[in-house]
């Protein structure tokens, strides 16, 4: 297959499967605000960022290399699945054994709330980690299909249990962290039994031979997804330290609006890992790589800018009264969402290279000044310096890597038209959070400009795609006769 029509086909595949979960975050938003108070979301936020951030250290980012290495045809699948499953639980019981340690760690966020719900944050660890390793190996052979189905039917655990815990039951916080667990257990077992993943497991392929390059792999990665955490999460907790619970519950509403951004790459993202990969050795490489993210960058710019333009709107429909003030906290966080993207896009050249020290080093530098922005802004600009302190982070983090990588993919970004993209962005977020007289005419014009800009790049491609699947159907149809 084409590689062009390959990514497409795995991007409308992903797109079924992850739309749904992914938009599910975004609709839910009414029930969330109103069955749940400004602390009390607060508390669910930092619950759930907590539980993130232990992830990739429990599982010691595994799920990375299940899919680099499960998708290189010269690996052993039931090596690469039966290490990974090995790695986790090593991983789950040093994490039991930690639970004083954790304890402490969690005492020192000075909320009560959270220490009351430890047993679920473990919970929350092994399920989803487990999920996530299970979903991660149907991934990488290239069932994709599978993980699309899987998408919809979690979708609907989802929805059946937020209902009946937090609707029927009222049972709050531990109702939200508790339709989360089930969702993911039954997610595991439908992939486990569908999958027939008991095929691969095998004690006897358990070799130091395949895991030893695994590890060396992901285990890099570990301190890049804890550092990735502290750019997207860190301002939570400054937030809730200097502006209280009910501060960063306002924070956190506001972050579910730039998701839909967040859902439009992380389609894309999954289906293009596959193609990066399998296009590694390829001598136009570079030229694929090129043309592809051209089309990412408008496609991503495009939606942020849309979504900036009707932000009001949309927070006005999607929450509840008091949580309705959130939507000034929301036109940074779209940036910053926007460049995180990009980031991605930029680490997939790392990945393919197996660079992973340098997706260390990269986000370190991120992680770096975000917490020192925050320090600085927040006192001063309050949560809105958080939001403007995590787009500044993810910007310096995607032009490292953009000057970078050209030593690995000699990628053209397009920076005249970037640099453009990103002043009518941030020509938005001021216009929206000042929201002077006929501010809505101003933004439409430059939404509008937005579209205009980059509407060319994204016609361009898709009449590509069109021309080369027409001169592929004369060839199909003689072979059918």
């Amino acid at each position: 297959m084409d590689k062009y029509k390959k990514l497409v086909s795995n991007t409308v595949i992903f797109a079924i499967g992850t739309f749904s979960s992914k938009l599910l975050v975004f609709l839910l938003m009414p029930l969330y605000t109103r069955v749940l108070s400004e602390a009390d979301y607060g508390v669910v936020d930092l619950l759930m960022q907590t539980g993130n951030l232990l992830l990739p250290l429990v599982s010691l980012g595994i799920n990375n290399a299940i899919i680099r290495f499960g998708l290189d045809k010269s690996s052993d699948s039931r090596e690469v699945f039966t290490g990974g499953l090995a790695t986790l639980a090593s991983g789950y019981g040093i994490f039991l054994v930690a639970y004083p340690l954790l304890r402490w760690a969690l005492s020192l966020s000075g909320s009560s709330s959270i220490m009351e719900h430890i047993g679920l944050i473990y919970l929350f660890v092994l399920l989803s980690t487990t999920r996530s390793l299970f979903a991660s190996f149907v991934r990488s052979q290239e069932r994709v299909r599978l993980f699309a189905i899987d998408g919809v039917l979690s979708t609907v655990y989802t929805i059946i249990f937020n209902v009946l815990f937090l609707v029927v039951f009222k049972w709050g916080v531990t109702g939200y962290m508790l339709a989360v667990v089930c969702a993911d257990a039954l997610s595991s077992l439908f992939l486990f039994f569908t999958a027939r993943l008991h095929r691969f497991i095998w004690p006897d392929k358990l070799r130091w031979g395949q895991l030893s390059p695994m590890l060396r792999y992901c285990i890099p990665m570990i301190p890049t997804t804890v550092f990735w955490w502290i750019t997207n999460v860190s301002d939570r907790f400054i937030v809730t330290s200097m502006l209280g619970e009910a501060a960063n519950g306002l924070y956190a509403a506001s972050y579910k609006i730039p998701t839909v951004i967040t859902l439009v790459s992380g389609i894309f993202i999954d289906a293009w890992q596959m193609s990066a990969i399998s296009e590694s050795r390829s001598r136009s490489r570079a030229r694929f790589f090129t043309r592809v993210f051209s089309s990412y960058q408008s496609l991503i710019f495009i939606a942020a800018s849309g979504l900036i333009l009707f932000t009001k709107f949309i927070t006005y429909i999607m929450v509840s009264a008091q949580f309705y003030p959130s939507w000034q906290y929301v036109p940074f966080l779209i940036m910053a969402t926007s460049f995180s993207c990009l980031v991605s896009f930029s680490g997939s050249i790392y990945m393919v290279e197996k660079k992973s020290v340098l997706l260390l080093i990269t986000t370190f530098a991120g992680a770096l000044i975000n917490i020192v922005l925050n320090f600085c802004l927040i006192p001063i600009y309050g949560v809105n310096g958080a939001a403007f302190a995590t787009f500044v982070s993810y910007a310096v983090v995607f032009i490292l890597r953009a000057v970078n990588t050209r030593a690995y993919i000699p990628v053209q970004w397009g920076t005249p038209k970037l640099i453009l993209n990103t002043a009518i962005l941030l020509a938005q977020s001021l216009l929206l959070i000042q929201s002077p007289p006929y501010w809505i005419a101003y933004e439409s014009l430059l939404c509008l400009g937005m579209i205009v800009l980059n509407f060319k790049g994204l016609w361009d491609t898709a009449m590509r795609l069109l021309n080369r699947a027409n001169r592929r159907q004369p060839k199909h149809l003689a072979r059918r006769r």
